[in-house]
């Protein structure tokens, strides 16, 4: 079998190493091991569950720079960022080995004829399969819920991130989880349908496209497996006044930027009402001109890194020279380096309604912003979408910004905020964003079995 899992960097290009894909042999092993592992894992406490996982947080802790220049020179991401990464990745396992137990505490029911409990209790061997934009926060909040409640994990990372993968298992490794509670493979899409398909397997968390997530939906269905989906968004950002136009374009620009333009709860609509709109859109072509080309270990706020892969690059390129032709304004950037996977930070502005570039996620540095010249036309664009995954809405009048976020139909509202952010703060969409939810309390309530436990008296 051909190798699919690869180091490459998106700075120059150069695949720095290759790994094989599993064999099926390995992948029924580690279909096994998970299944194999868990009623001793799950029969463990809270407490011993608890402290595997704070050491796990603590060991990326400590081998934060080694990781960070690995997981950089795979998928291009700046260094600091993904030092802030795998700090809260430590964050979030840390949270759920402090609050699992309560989380998952028995609900008390009223009845008359009896006792009558709701038992929180993991379900068996689950399947993670995450990608490359955040290789460890993706797999931070996956796992840690899941683990503290009891379950075990086969986790099937990105293709251009072997290498985190790897460490990631290592470290699980060295915290001392038990052999076959976290099993990392190499998988292919083949292999991933077989391991759905498995009736030792009883669920599925994907992040990833909208595509991906359909096809995995699709095979989890037929196999009558619970899944959750972290899919694509096209987030709506409404500024709708401001005293200081530049401050507020600089925000926007920065958040927009933030793993070059590759997250999925990324500002991507940035819908502003017109009597500010031309300078608002005037400050971030300003900002967008002045930023160069560079490498994850050079970045400054003047800077930028290549896209994931040249792939990436050419597909984002394309979509800009597609929502061209269908009329859009090209203000700035969208240049396709020649060599490596860099495309020069954008800005479009009139993309026509109802056109297919209109209702595209741009997955990089580009600013699609957008005029409206009231309250009601901002909430009606920003609801004109497929996606429902985050939304902000920014106003001096802080009560005015409140009744424009709560009706977003979105997972996520915020208020004069890009986004709240935390490991106590559930994340998820709605629409074609996906569904279920990861992260707070929430995040520890989905591969559950909400046991009714009733005692006749």
């Amino acid at each position: 079998m051909s190798t699919e899992y690869r180091i490459q960097n998106p700075a120059t290009g150069e695949t720095v190493k290759t790994y094989p894909t599993a064999t099926d042999e390995e992948i029924t092993r580690a279909i096994d091991n998970a299944a194999g592992a868990y009623a001793d894992w799950a029969a463990k406490s809270f407490d011993e569950r608890g402290a595997a996982l704070h050491r796990l947080a603590q060991a990326l802790r400590d081998n934060e720079e080694k990781l960070s220049t690995l997981s950089a020179t795979e998928m291009g991401k700046p260094y600091e960022e993904l030092i802030e990464e795998i700090q809260f990745s430590a964050e979030i396992i840390d949270y759920y080995a402090d609050n699992g137990a309560d989380f998952a505490a028995d609900q008390s029911i009223p009845t008359p004829d009896g006792e009558a409990v709701i038992r929180r209790l993991p379900i068996g061997a689950l399947l993670g399969i995450m990608p490359w934009n955040f290789p460890y926060y993706q797999v931070a909040r996956f796992i840690a819920p899941n683990l503290m409640l009891g379950n075990t994990i086969i986790l099937k990372h990105a293709e251009i991130c072997p290498g985190s993968a790897e460490a990631i298992a290592e470290l699980c490794a060295e915290a001392g989880l038990p052999e076959g509670v976290y099993n990392n493979v190499f998988a292919s899409h083949d292999q991933v349908s077989t391991i759905i398909e498995s009736p030792k397997i009883q669920g599925v968390s994907l992040t990833g496209s909208e595509r991906a997530g359909a096809a995995v939906a699709e095979q989890a269905g037929r196999n009558l497996k619970k899944v959750v989906l972290e899919l694509g968004g096209t987030d709506p950002y409404i500024v709708l006044d401001t005293d200081d136009i530049a401050a507020a374009a600089k925000l926007a620009w920065q958040t927009r930027m933030v793993n070059t333009g590759q997250a999925c709860n990324s500002n991507k609509r940035i819908i502003v009402m017109d009597d500010i709109y031309e300078d608002f859109v005037s400050e971030l072509v300003s900002l967008a001109s002045g930023m160069r080309p560079t490498t994850f270990d050079q970045v400054d706020e003047n800077s930028y890194c290549p896209l994931s892969s040249r792939q990436a690059a050419e597909d984002l390129n394309e979509q800009l020279r597609a929502a061209v032709a269908e009329g859009a304004n090209l203000r700035v950037g969208g240049e396709l380096s020649e060599t490596g996977a860099y495309v020069s930070p954008a800005v479009i502005t009139d993309i026509p309604r109802g056109s297919d570039s209109y209702y595209q996620e741009f997955f990089g540095p580009v600013a699609e912003v957008y005029r409206v010249s009231s309250d009601e036309e901002a909430v009606e664009l920003a609801n004109d979408s497929q996606y429902g995954l985050g939304g902000a809405v920014f106003a001096s009048d802080e009560e005015r910004a409140r009744r424009v976020a709560a009706r977003l139909e979105v997972g996520m509202a915020n208020v004069n905020t890009p986004a709240g952010e935390g490991a106590e703060l559930p994340f998820g969409g709605v629409k074609r964003s996906g569904y279920g939810r990861e992260l707070g309390p929430l995040g520890m309530d989905e591969f559950v079995n909400k046991q009714m436990y009733y005692v006749a008296k």
